[in-house]
């Protein structure tokens, strides 16, 4: 399911005042400054600092009177708050449970384990399941793999990345785009508009510590998680290489506008790889905080093709304080330090989202209320997490971790406290295009949390060697059996594709559309006419 956790606990404690001042670190003569702002020997801020490291020699009064303010109106959440997350309870299973094993010479400390759990019914097709595991660092990452329902021989293969970050991939599987669902009963509903109709597509649970994953380490960068998915591609086309020379695409959502560009250029740093990359997708992302979060008031506010949910004033509170948090996310990409990136999501995050959270309306979805808060406004999240946390289905796919969740709170949190959130990776987009990899961005118009203003704003903001022409390319309708289901512009290999009547998830709320989208993409029609 959905991908941008909105960190609800974090969000909700972080009021920040209007005007802050600046000052040196604590080990500075400013200290006395500091104290006066709440920067106490035991504040947050200063375990953030003892936890993060003192990479950087400044830490401005800025950050510190945001971390005071937090602390005074909210002591019992902050008390909470911790920096890292705790090792994930797991128990190794036998080898002999695993169907087999694969190592490589030019990967050593890596292996592969692979079960075939087809007698779960979730497809009738040749299915894979395991971990890679990385010996050294401790890490188990699950995945997932169906072949193609067509013809799996020539049919292109999908790695799909949920985001969060923090969300395992497996609610992509049973919420969105998987062969199957589950009700409310714990029964699987057989997909039509599975992605592997004509894709082989394998889920994976990354990075650590998220779903079926688990590491008694912990990955706290989009850059460093990066690393480890190719890792895990490059043993998979190792021990499956009938897939190897296929087209190979990466698509997801939300925070996977973090992960793919970034997971796109590891591949391509890579000349001798025993893989390729065709193309790559992402569904209502965030990738350019910058361009992004100024549309978080128009999409609220009524600009956006749904009505506003918020009043007049607080319209005009949201407009106001655009200036500042650009300026903060600015401050965050020119440095890409901890200590500017971390302030920057904490205001920005109050400031642009908080107003349409208090309102209790689905983040997700602007058309209506969240309706499960404890299952991300999804009662069918609920349903899935119980499913894959029967030890039949455990067992079935070698799942070793002792609860599955569809979403790890300490993930989203140690990224947020590293900076990642915040971090230029949009940059990495126009090195992509120009190695000639193909990029969709694609837009659910109902979603509010990265909606599809911003999305075909930062598109359009997009500094690269067809930037002018892209910028000007027509809008065209896209029409499905007769009906228009969205729009498109495109220009060169770089394309951007709006979803009528979809929220956060689109292969969720527009099955068939999302199906076509896929469908029309993975056939090389990188054009997207209609």
């Amino acid at each position: 399911m959905k991908s941008s956790i909105i960190i609800s606990s974090i969000l909700s404690a972080l009021a920040v005042s209007a005007d802050q001042t600046f000052f040196q670190n604590a080990e500075s003569p400013a200290a006395k400054a500091a104290s006066v702002s709440g920067f106490k020997a035991d504040s947050a801020l200063a375990q953030a600092v003892k936890a993060l490291g003192d990479s950087m020699q400044q830490v401005t009064a800025e950050t510190a009177q945001i971390w005071a303010d937090m602390e005074h109106d909210f002591p019992d959440v902050v008390d909470k708050l911790t920096f890292m997350s705790e090792p994930k309870p797991a128990t190794k299973r036998s080898s002999k449970e695993w169907d087999f094993h694969v190592k490589a010479e030019d990967l050593p400390g890596h292996a592969l384990r692979v079960k075939s759990p087809i007698d779960l019914g979730v497809d009738t097709v040749k299915q894979y399941s395991g971990y890679l595991d990385v010996k050294e660092e401790d890490k188990h990452f699950f995945y997932w793999f169906f072949e193609s329902r067509n013809d799996p021989a020539n049919d292109p293969i999908i790695l799909w990345l949920n985001g969060g970050p923090g969300c395992s991939s497996m609610t992509g599987l049973f919420f969105e785009l998987g062969p199957s669902s589950v009700n409310s009963e714990g029964k699987l509903v057989y997909n039509p508009n599975s992605w592997n109709q004509n894709a082989s597509v394998l889920f994976l649970d990354q990075p650590v510590n998220v779903g079926y994953s688990y590491s008694s380490q912990s990955v706290a960068s989009t850059v460093a998680a990066g690393k480890d998915v190719y890792a895990l591609l490059t043993l998979f086309f190792k021990q499956f290489p009938e897939y190897s020379k296929l087209p190979f695409h990466i698509a997801g959502e939300s925070y996977a506008g973090h992960y793919i560009p970034v997971f796109a250029a590891e591949i391509l740093s890579h000349k001798e790889r025993n893989f390729d990359l065709t193309s790559v997708m992402i569904g209502n992302g965030l990738t350019d905080g910058l361009t992004q979060y100024k549309y978080y008031q128009p999409m609220a506010c009524g600009a956006g093709g749904a009505e506003s949910v918020l009043s007049e004033q607080e319209c005009a509170n949201m407009e106001s304080a655009y200036p500042r948090c650009a300026s903060m996310i600015q401050n965050c990409y020119n440095t890409e330090s901890v200590w500017s990136c971390v302030p920057a999501s904490i205001y920005c995050n109050n400031a642009m989202m908080g107003p349409y959270q208090k309102t209790g309306k689905n983040v997700y979805d602007i058309r209506g209320a969240c309706e499960d808060a404890e299952n991300l406004c999804y009662p069918q999240m609920g349903w899935i997490s119980k499913f894959l946390n029967s030890e039949f289905v455990k067992n079935a796919v070698g799942a070793e971790v002792d609860l599955f969740e569809s979403c790890n709170f300490d993930i989203n949190r140690n990224f947020l406290f590293n900076g990642d959130w915040m971090k230029p990776y949009h940059y990495a987009v126009p090195h992509i295009l120009e190695q000639g990899v193909p990029v969709l961005i694609y837009a659910g118009d109902k979603d509010f949390i990265c909606n599809w203003l911003g999305n075909q704003g930062w598109t359009n903001a997009l500094e690269w060697d067809g930037a002018k022409d892209f910028k000007s390319a027509p809008t065209l309708d896209w029409t499905l059996d007769g009906k228009t289901v969205g729009t498109v512009q495109n220009s060169g290999n770089f394309t951007f594709l709006r979803v009528f009547e979809a929220g956060h998830m689109t292969p969720f709320d527009q099955p068939e559309a999302a199906l076509d989208m896929v469908n029309k993409w993975i056939s090389g029609n990188f054009g997207f006419s209609a």
